[in-house]
Parts: structure tokens; C-alpha cells; sequence
């Protein structure tokens, strides 16, 4: 009996989790930014409907504003579970199999750091927007959790990545 093949199966079993677990932590952020998308409709038509009978819906600016950047935040490692980012494919399909492997496999490195990257700079930036008690102009909401939330989202990003990066052509999720 091969003494590697117990631990093969158990890589196999940890991708699995990590694959279900990371789809689950995906949709999630998906149905958060379908929510942002109707907040923002919901604000928006309130807002107009209140300025016809001569009054307006104070922070709908703030409100938002905010829930804009949690929208594109949340709906980013969705776009990219899906491939659903604009790729240049007329020099990709130059190449043949191993050459698309090589590029692909580069490429996912360098946004994984690129992602990873950002996620901390964000970190960074929440945490002095936090101690300088930044907050929106009309409804003085604190604005630091935003950038925790762009940096969860990056961070989940790079997972995403590194998944397409072990599984290189397969999506992780069928739009």
C-alpha cells in the first residue's frame, strides 16, 4: 500500500472545504451587494420623490455614497469566482497549452499580490480614518468600517485567486 495515498485524500477533503466554504463567503458577499444595489435604488427614488413635494431625504448622499463602495467592494471576488474580468485573450490564444498555463499562473500570482497588497493598505488607511474620527459631512457616519470592508473583499479575492490557481481554466462558480 502507497503511505502517501491517506495523505492525497486529505488534501483532496481540504480543498473540498476550502472550495464549499470559500462559495459560501462569496455568495454571501454577493447577496450583500445586491442589497447595496437596492438600498441605493430605495434612497435614490425616495429622494426624488420627496424633492417633488418641495423636501429631501437628508444623507441620502451620505447613504449612498457608502453603500456604493460597499457594493463594488462586496461584488468583486463574485466577478472573479466567475472570470467575469475583461481579459485580453488575442495573445492569449497565441499561446499553446503549456504557454496559457505559464501566462494564467503568472498573472493570478501578480494579483494575488496586487490584492493582498491592498487589502493591507486599506487596513492601514481604516485604521487612521478610526483614530482621526473621519466621518461623512450631513449624517457624521464613520467611514473607517468601509475600508474594512474593501479589505475583507480584496482579502477574499486573493483566495479566490489562489483557488483559479490551483484549478487553472475552471471556474469556481458558474454564473
Amino acid at each position: 500500500m502507497n503511505p502517501s495515498l491517506p495523505f492525497i485524500e486529505l488534501a483532496r477533503q481540504g480543498l473540498w472545504i476550502y472550495e464549499k466554504g470559500l462559495k459560501l463567503l462569496v455568495y454571501a458577499l454577493n447577496i450583500v451587494a445586491g442589497l447595496g444595489i437596492l438600498t441605493m435604488m430605495v434612497v435614490t427614488c425616495l429622494d426624488i420623490v420627496m424633492r417633488i413635494f418641495g423636501t429631501a431625504l437628508i444623507g441620502a448622499y451620505d447613504i449612498v455614497k457608502l453603500t456604493g463602495a460597499v457594493t463594488i467592494a462586496c461584488a468583486l471576488p463574485y466577478t472573479t469566482a466567475v472570470k467575469g474580468h475583461v481579459a485580453i485573450e488575442f495573445f492569449f490564444l497565441k499561446l499553446n497549452r503549456y504557454g496559457r498555463i505559464v501566462v494564467d499562473s503568472v498573472c493570478r500570482s501578480i494579483t494575488m499580490m496586487m490584492f493582498g497588497f491592498l487589502s493591507w493598505r486599506c487596513i492601514q488607511y481604516g485604521i487612521s480614518l478610526k483614530v482621526n474620527g473621519e466621518v461623512t459631512p450631513t449624517l457624521q457616519l464613520p467611514t473607517f468600517w468601509v475600508l474594512y470592508v474593501i479589505a475583507f473583499s480584496c482579502g477574499v479575492v486573493v483566495l479566490v485567486t489562489f483557488y483559479h490557481l490551483l484549478r487553472p481554466g475552471k471556474e469556481m462558480i458558474k454564473p
